[in-house]
């Protein structure tokens, strides 16, 4: 059990840069990762130069869409594997949905100051760095503002879904992601199928191109990865796993390595891309 396949690091909204991601799996005890940031491909490079002869990077992407369930907008994670960064359209894809990011932290703060809750959008920027912009970004502004205790207290007073300052994100289609993936030669899995709370959308996505599901998650308790287990043998998906570890500044989450899988995982993946010729 030598892989962890979902890994965010500062190129998004993890804490550690892409180098130390690659430290810290090492130490670890790890044979592969993949760096999976939202919506980015930035750190890539960095984490696969630092890991040359050492471990194996696997480049990844996890893409935030939105479904609706019963009537209801639900969020939807889709995980890229195995893509090529350099592909026509790909990065320009990404690069909209990062501007798009911008544009909602910048409204979700207007509405925060509105709420006489003075966080500066230069701080947010800046602490998000290359990276695209998320609300875990602007809730750690609000920490260090002094005007809640914790990013999780900001997401329950403010940030989260139906609270005061929650500005709805542009709604990109799972089904989208999976054809944006699939153009970039990659593979695309469900991630964390648990925190969605409704198997129903698995097979209309398996019907769009759908390849893995990711099975082992650190929310995911066992009777949950019996069922997805089962589930991914059901539609033939490659069944993959990993820690979605954000680093040290993120109590809460899973450290590096926490959830793994067999590293043969990856020449699973590597063969539905080689049998889908993408």
């Amino acid at each position: 059990m030598a892989a962890d396949l979902h890994i965010h690091t500062t190129a998004s909204d993890g804490s550690l840069s892409p180098a130390e991601v690659v430290e810290a799996a090492l130490r670890a005890g790890l044979r592969a990762i993949a760096i999976t940031d939202h919506d980015s491909v930035s750190g890539l490079g960095e984490a696969q130069s630092r890991a040359v002869g050492r471990l194996r990077v696997i480049p990844g992407v996890e893409i935030n869409t939105d479904a609706k369930v019963d009537g209801d907008w639900v969020e939807v994670h889709i995980l890229g594997y195995l893509i090529d960064p350099t592909a026509p359209m790909f990065e320009e894809e990404l690069q909209q949905l990062r501007v798009l990011r911008f544009e909602r932290a910048r409204r979700i703060v207007e509405r925060l100051n509105a709420l006489n809750l003075p966080v500066s959008f230069a701080r947010v920027v800046e602490i998000a760095g290359t990276g695209p912009i998320g609300r875990p970004h602007v809730a750690q502004a609000m920490v260090e503002a002094g005007l809640v205790g914790s990013v999780l207290q900001a997401f329950q007073l403010y940030l989260g879904v139906g609270r005061p300052a929650y500005v709805e994100r542009y709604k990109l289609s799972p089904e989208d992601a999976i054809r944006l993936i699939h153009a970039a030669g990659g593979v695309a899995v469900l991630a964390h199928p648990g925190l969605i709370g409704d198997d129903s959308l698995i097979p209309a996505l398996v019907a769009a191109g759908l390849d893995g599901l990711e099975v082992h998650y650190p929310e995911h308790g066992r009777h949950e990865v019996r069922r997805y287990a089962g589930l991914a043998r059901r539609f033939g998906l490659v069944a993959t796993g990993g820690s979605d570890a954000h680093g040290p500044d993120f109590p809460g989450r899973a450290p590096i390595g926490a959830v793994r899988v067999p590293d043969g995982v990856i020449d699973e993946l590597a063969a539905r891309r080689m049998a889908g010729c993408r």
